[in-house]
């Protein structure tokens, strides 16, 4: 994170008192509170449809910090913080809630300017409301200034992410939206750029003559958390593979961009999205797997079936676990498999890339010991562990050739340094205006157009679904997406 002079001044939460501001946003703008990231004339408004005042707000942001730091917790640090808050009382779709922002955007303040960021932490179905407010109460203008931020998802399809574009242009400059995705916040992913073009070590191997073939995993051992209202409508493909895992593919797969700046990596990245090989639509179920979760174990202790969580409907189709296959058609990948998964209810929370190199050309240990040897790996995980790893073969002292596998861990991280959280990275970034690790809609509408076979065929076979168990590594079926015998999926670093 670089220093930037220019910060606006007023950052207003929609939907303040929902479960992404009370986990991720209002912890992380408090962290650069404690770092003195935030000048003193920045505010905060909260918006939210609780019978709250300022002071009930004050309290429930200093007991969510309270629980979120526990002995981190910093008395003094909170209190400034949370003398940034002003808390409003309204429903979104109510033209005077707008008014009364304004008239709070407007009070004088020391060190004030004009910035405004609209975050929206709210369900997609209340976006048009606030957006179309925004404008009726001129607090989109002047164009070009304000900044408004959309969490995903972008649409529920390449239909209905066109149309949240035009709906977001009708009232903003694209200079002025920040889709924020925040897997590209994370240090491991901002860490893959200097790890593939700062090396010449890693480069030259990256390609299709020595990479055999590339999985993404995103694996949860969460379920749906009482979010049925929104997940029994999405599902894991358009909650996870459409976006943060094609977002992960692109950073893996793409050109060095000429300069590091925004448009340019966005450029590169779009690139290999438009070089995804169509998925025929006889072909969908050779490319792609979905499952649910049955009751299981985790960590010890029984969790439902995912028919039977809270909300859901009887008899519901909606994946929790889906695997899917993808070729690049381009030079540097022809030929090589990129295999996506994800999945709710999992044995281990784990995300990671892992690439499996090719094996030597030549086998020099025929009828010897070690005549099959395990493949090399590159291993980089993005959570829980931060960490990017090259898996060797050594031979085992002693008198017999005889090998062993050996981990070059490349940790990046201290360990006196604290981990930052993405959003800490992406709310500075969104506050100084940069664009460089969110997404541009060419981005998502490709990524679309690459799911978007895969979701007419299951859109139209929803009387059946595979299951697997709560606790497990998902849909053992998914096996068969490989291209050889040989290859499995990785699990464990």
């Amino acid at each position: 994170m670089t220093e930037d002079p220019v910060f606006p001044c007023s950052f207003v939460i929609f939907g303040a008192t929902g479960n992404l501001a009370s986990k991720k946003l209002i912890p992380s703008l408090c962290r650069l509170e404690e770092a003195g990231r935030l000048p003193d004339g920045m505010q905060f408004i909260a918006i939210g449809r609780r019978e709250w005042d300022d002071e009930t707000w004050k309290g429930h942001v200093r007991a969510l910090l309270r629980e979120k730091f526990q002995a981190q917790f910093d008395e003094a640090v909170c209190e400034r913080f949370v003398a940034r808050f002003t808390y409003l009382r309204g429903e979104l779709h109510d033209i005077a809630l707008y008014r009364q922002l304004g008239a709070e955007i407007a009070k004088p303040r020391i060190g004030m300017n004009s910035n405004v960021v609209f975050y929206l932490s709210i369900k997609p179905t209340d976006f048009q409301s606030v957006i179309k407010n925004l404008d009726k109460s001129g607090l989109s203008q002047p164009r070009g200034l304000h900044r408004v931020v959309v969490e995903k998802p972008f649409g529920e399809d390449i239909e209905t992410a066109q149309s949240l574009n035009r709906l977001l242009h009708d009232h903003f400059d694209e200079q002025q939206i920040f889709r924020i995705d925040h897997y590209l916040g994370k240090d491991t992913v901002q860490n893959l750029m200097v790890f593939r073009f700062a090396n010449t070590l890693i480069e030259p191997l990256w390609n299709r003559n020595f990479i055999d073939h590339i999985q993404i995993t995103a694996a949860e051992t969460m379920g749906i958390e009482n979010r049925a209202d929104y997940y029994d409508k999405a599902g894991a493909l358009r909650d996870m593979l459409q976006n943060h895992l094609m977002q992960l593919l692109t950073v893996v797969a793409m050109e060095p961009p000429p300069v590091m700046d925004a448009d340019a990596l966005r450029d590169e990245k779009v690139k290999v999205l438009r070089s995804i090989r169509p998925i025929p639509k006889r072909s969908v179920h050779a490319h792609a797997i979905r499952a649910q979760y049955a009751a299981g174990s985790i960590d010890g202790v029984n969790v439902p079936a995912y028919q039977d969580e809270p909300g859901v409907e009887a008899q519901s189709a909606t994946e929790t676990f889906v695997a899917a296959k993808f070729y690049i058609d381009n030079w540097r990948w022809r030929g090589v498999p990129f295999y996506l998964r994800t999945g709710k209810r999992m044995a281990e929370s784990r995300s990671m890339v892992a690439i499996r190199l090719r094996p030597p050309p030549q086998q020099l240990f025929r009828f010897t010991p070690v005549e099959e040897i395990s493949p090399n790996w590159i291993i980089l995980s993005i959570q829980p562990e931060e960490s990017m790893r090259m898996e060797v073969h050594v031979k085992q002292p002693g008198l017999e050739m005889k090998t062993r596998v050996i981990s070059l861990n490349a940790s990046y991280r201290q360990q006196d340094e604290i981990p930052l959280d993405a959003y800490e990275t992406l709310l500075l970034d969104i506050v100084h205006g940069d664009r460089t690790l969110f997404i541009r809609f060419d981005e998502v509408e490709w990524a679309w157009r690459v799911v978007d076979p895969i979701l007419k065929s299951w859109a139209s076979d929803r009387d059946f679904i595979h299951t697997y168990p709560a606790g497990s590594w998902g849909l053992s079926e998914s096996s068969r997406l490989f291209d050889a015998e040989d290859q499995t999926w990785r699990n464990t670093l």
